[in-house]
């Protein structure tokens, strides 16, 4: 078996606490100590964003359908989320991240790892320095985060997790230590066991991280195959030799829109899908790279999803070329049934086209690059004046 993570090595998981509720409770205070969620009104379709504790002890929780919450709590307090607030909060508790180290790999608005190896003789211990960023982040941004401290990734997440809201968990740093805290803890805490996986384990008896360590391999492997075997019997022993991530990046962009009422007129669904694939074009604009391939999704009524997609001619970042892909696929798809959601996106994102052969009807280079300076200043006039200060006509010819 694998050793365990050196001593030597220090990583810490912050994961603030209800991260959208805390700030719409810190902002509003007739909000606090009630419960709170955000995401779509209770009326209408969508989901729940994040709900507060409060809210949480009705059964409230995260992608939750929102009427469905409603229901749990009819005195609950939806409110619409905030994104761009929620965006200028989140750089701050990362700037408060980076007074301790250099080392930070954000996973989501409101989560990091952080590698404090390096900040030990100048600030302490991961214990002591997990206390000073949780000191920071209540003092001077009055919300509260909850921190693991463990010598690797996958153990310092499982400390995060152990003792929330405002909590501070220190995991063993010896190997001995670290097989005795993962023993009674259930499957489901490994990285990769989800809802199919748990299930084969609960056939096989095998139901706690307790019960990998002690299985045989040859059973393992039965149950989930030999790779996913060796992937989890290492997690089951607290083996992860990751490191951070300095460049973590989007692998995809992409924008869905759910209807209030099921919909069929295609003209607003055309209309829908252009001002998601307009969104869809700006981030990827901001992001830098190309796209190399373009998707639809699109749900009917009895909830069925249907997703197309295909490779653009070369990369791009162009709308047009992404207005085009998303009205060719959508053109090919009949109307069967009312459409309860569209969407589209672009994956394969890459750094250059470079390697790419023109093709003889293609855009000269300087024409796609006057375009995308065009596109940029449109950005830039949005950033100053709102989204709809300036729009894009509908005059795609059809594909």
């Amino acid at each position: 078996m694998p050793a365990a993570a050196s001593p030597r090595r220090v990583f810490l998981h912050v994961d603030m606490d209800a991260f959208y509720a805390a700030i719409e409770q810190r902002d509003h205070p007739d909000y606090r100590g009630k419960p709170v969620v955000v995401g779509a009104p209770p009326d209408q379709r969508g989901v729940v964003a994040t709900a507060s504790y409060e809210a949480r002890t009705f059964g409230i929780h995260s992608a939750m359908p929102s009427r469905d919450a409603g229901r749990r709590c009819p005195s609950a307090i939806f409110l619409p989320p905030d994104m761009p607030r929620y965006k200028a909060v989140s750089d701050q508790v990362f700037a408060i991240f980076e007074r301790y180290t250099p080392f930070v790999e954000g996973l989501s608005i409101d989560e990091a790892f952080l590698d404090v190896t390096g900040s030990l003789r100048l600030f302490g211990g991961g214990e002591e320095i997990a206390r000073r960023i949780r000191n920071d982040i209540r003092s001077e941004l009055s919300l509260t985060c909850s921190i693991g401290v463990a010598p690797n990734k996958f153990l310092a997440k499982l400390g995060s997790e152990y003792r929330k809201p405002d909590g501070l968990t220190v995991l063993p740093f010896d190997r001995p230590g670290i097989i005795a805290f993962l023993r009674p803890l259930p499957v489901t805490r490994l990285w990769g066991v989800g809802k199919v996986t748990r299930q084969a384990f609960d056939r096989a008896a095998l139901h706690t991280i307790g019960d990998l360590q002690d299985a045989p391999p040859a059973l393992l492997e039965s149950v989930v195959g030999p790779h996913g075997a060796a992937h989890l019997r290492r997690l089951a022993f607290g083996d992860d030799p990751r490191e951070i991530e300095l460049d973590v990046r989007e692998k995809s962009i992409s924008r869905e829109h759910t209807f209030l009422r099921d919909e069929r007129a295609r003209h607003l669904l055309d209309n829908t899908l252009f001002e998601l694939v307009e969104d869809v074009a700006r981030r990827l604009r901001a992001d830098g790279r190309l796209a190399a391939t373009g998707r639809l999704k699109v749900r009917w009524k009895d909830f069925t999803t249907l997703t197309r997609q295909r490779a653009f001619p070369r990369p791009t970042r162009i709308e047009e070329d992404l207005q085009a892909m998303a009205a060719a696929l959508f053109k090919e798809i009949p109307l069967e049934q009312p459409v309860r959601l569209i969407g589209f996106g672009v994956a394969d994102l890459v750094e250059s086209d470079a390697s790419r052969q023109l093709d003889l009807f293609d855009l000269p280079v300087e024409t796609r690059a006057r375009r995308e300076q065009l596109e940029r200043t449109l950005d830039r006039i949005r950033e100053e004046h709102g989204p709809a200060a300036i729009r894009r006509a509908r005059t795609l010819p059809p594909p």
